[in-house]
């Protein structure tokens, strides 16, 4: 149960609501309690009469009468209660899986980027949906019914000792066996549940990966591989599923036994003890047949129970692992620290913690508001990382990165990121529509400034000549769009954000030149005052920057401008050469 503690604040949060839901269950249970009560009654008095014990045949038909409308009260009164029991304790589940899968998904938000590198989609999904659902059934239907339980046994069975103590302990006699079957099989529940959950995370990642990838998987005619594949984890699920069931299946049979046992003892030993005297009242044996099977359903519940809270159990284990999960990269700084765009790098190293592979070697540069920093290299010489460092993706161990003469470190994470406009390589959008995607970057932005950021990423006529204009729905990752397109409107995206700083990995890369051009000259205009970084393969996207610099194998090999580096022998001036060549052709 330790995993579990986890829950404890949402149940202080919620304590109004479940004391309240405590105070009802027990009206609950004693409302039924009057209803064996009034039968055994009955059957006593019907039985006074038949012996001769009473011969008022009209005060018996009162009796009886009274009896049963109490019965009916009871009942009624019982079943209202009962309802709003469990309006109170379902409906506080639903508030603790709604906060449970927001602070899980705010803190997947926080985790660094390292995180989604090591760990699957799918796998990321399932503990927020399947395994937060599990904790939900433990903190409503699992303590509804051990509440309901606890209360019922104990009501039941003071009430049960007042009137007949040995007959109670020969009724209850089986129940420590039932104990100690329940302890056995929780713990193999909860070994195999956490298995059943495992197999659960690589179905759901397998598919995951499955319908983002089609495209592939049909253009490489491996369906029927593929297929295979699922077939096989599908075929591991189901017996693992299977495990499970065999072990919880032994639940009710066994229950139903050890309820059967106490039936048997007490018409046995409540009979003989009528016959001996030692019982005053028939009705008696009646209300504890009765009071047995009430507690027929508590009984078997436990087994339920258990094994809700064992997958419960190791649900919260898989979720608690995310959840003890420190973020990489922290905010340190409280205050508001205002960012206005210098940029230096000072002798800097960096090496992927997770690879170990390492991406910059002793880089040094600067870059002012205004100017526009071009990064020019082979793939894999570093040129993304720089852009990934400065938005603090990752943390600088070896040298420094400074902003606005502040170690990035000490500034506002928040603040910095907000004044960052960063259009990556891979350009990802969202299945929403395209005025939504572009307003990402501006939540409150009007229709006016949304088609300006178009405009100024030459995405506009593209957008207008869809049907639905604006308003069209991408599919998944933006599928419904080219590669420039989506480029494009990564970019408008970044614009309509106004930021200080504006960082273009390769995002020109899927643009024919004329576009190109286009795009540059408005980037050109809207960023007089920004400081801008633009990662390209082309020269012709480098050649207007203020300063260029030229990576490989992570050290800066050459820097400058352009007609400086076109007329110096080295990989820019082979590069510009090559590209200026395969245009002419």
């Amino acid at each position: 149960m330790k995993e579990l503690k986890y829950l404890n604040k949402y149940f202080l949060k919620y304590k109004g609501r479940l004391i309240l839901g405590v105070f009802i269950t027990i009206i609950a249970t004693v409302f039924k309690l009057v209803v064996p009560m009034k039968i055994g009654d009955s059957v006593t008095i019907v039985k006074q009469y038949m012996n001769g014990d009473v011969t008022d045949l009209a005060l018996v038909k009162h009796e009886l009468l009274i009896n049963i409308l109490l019965l009916l009260g009871a009942a009624l009164l019982s079943a209202l209660f009962t309802f709003i029991m469990r309006q109170t304790f379902i409906v506080v589940s639903r508030y603790v899986e709604y906060d449970l899968k927001n602070e899980v998904f705010q803190h997947y938000e926080k985790l660094s980027l390292g995180f989604y590198k090591q760990n699957r989609t799918g796998d990321l999904m399932n503990r927020i949906s399947e395994d937060v659902s599990k904790v939900r059934m433990y903190v409503g239907p699992a303590l509804m019914y051990s509440i309901t339980t606890i209360t019922l046994f104990v009501v039941v069975i003071s009430y049960m000792f007042y009137k007949a103590p040995t007959l109670t302990l020969y009724a209850i006699a089986p129940l420590p066996i039932l104990s100690v079957a329940i302890y056995k099989l929780s713990v193999l529940i909860n070994h195999r549940t956490t298995i059943v959950q495992q197999y659960l995370s690589k179905l759901t990642t397998f598919t995951q990966e499955s319908f983002s990838g089609i495209a592939v998987i049909k253009a490489y005619g491996i369906e029927p591989r593929t297929n295979k594949n699922f077939e096989e984890l599908a075929e591991g699920s189901k017996i693992k599923n299977i495990d499970l069931a065999k072990v919880q299946a032994l639940f009710f049979p066994l229950m139903m036994l050890l309820i059967g046992v106490s039936n048997i003892l007490v018409i046995y030993i409540g009979g003989l003890r009528y016959i001996n005297g030692e019982i005053a009242e028939f009705g008696t044996i009646v209300e504890f047949l009765i009071y047995v099977n009430m507690l027929t359903w508590p009984v078997a519940v436990v087994g339920f129970v258990a094994s809700m809270i064992q997958q419960a159990e190791a649900s919260q284990k898989r979720i608690n692992e995310f959840m003890e999960t420190k973020p990489d990269i922290e905010n340190y700084v409280t205050e508001k620290t205002p960012v206005k765009g210098t940029i230096e790098f000072q002798n800097l190293s960096f090496t992927y913690p997770d690879t170990g592979i390492t991406a910059l070697k002793n880089v040094s540069f600067s870059v002012k508001p205004g100017e526009t920093l071009a990064i020019v290299g082979n793939t894999g010489s570093g040129k993304s990382t720089i852009l990934e460092l400065i938005g603090r993706l990752y943390d600088v161990e070896e040298g420094m990165l400074n902003i606005d003469g502040t170690p990035i470190k000490k500034l506002n994470l928040e603040d910095l990121r907000e004044s960052i406009g960063y259009v990556p390589q891979d350009a990802f959008l969202f299945s929403d529509s395209l005025r939504n995607n572009i307003r990402f970057g501006k939540e409150q932005a009007s229709d006016e400034e949304v088609i300006e950021a178009a405009t100024n990423a030459a995405v506009h006529e593209n957008i207008i000549d869809f049907t639905k204009g604006y308003d069209t729905v991408l599919g998944e990752r933006g599928i419904t769009l080219s590669g420039g397109q989506k480029q494009r409107v990564s970019i408008a995206r970044a614009i309509i954000k106004d930021p200080q700083i504006l960082l273009f990995d390769d995002c020109l890369s899927a643009v024919d030149t004329e576009t190109e051009e286009e795009i540059l000259g408005n980037l050109k205009r809207i960023s007089k005052k920004k400081t801008t970084l633009l990662v390209s393969h082309r020269i012709s996207s480098a050649k207007n920057a203020t300063k260029i610099i030229v990576l490989d194998e992570g050290k800066i090999i050459q820097q400058g401008t352009h007609n400086q580096l076109v007329n110096t022998e080295g990989y820019y001036k082979e590069l510009y050469a090559k590209q200026l060549l395969e245009k002419e052709m």
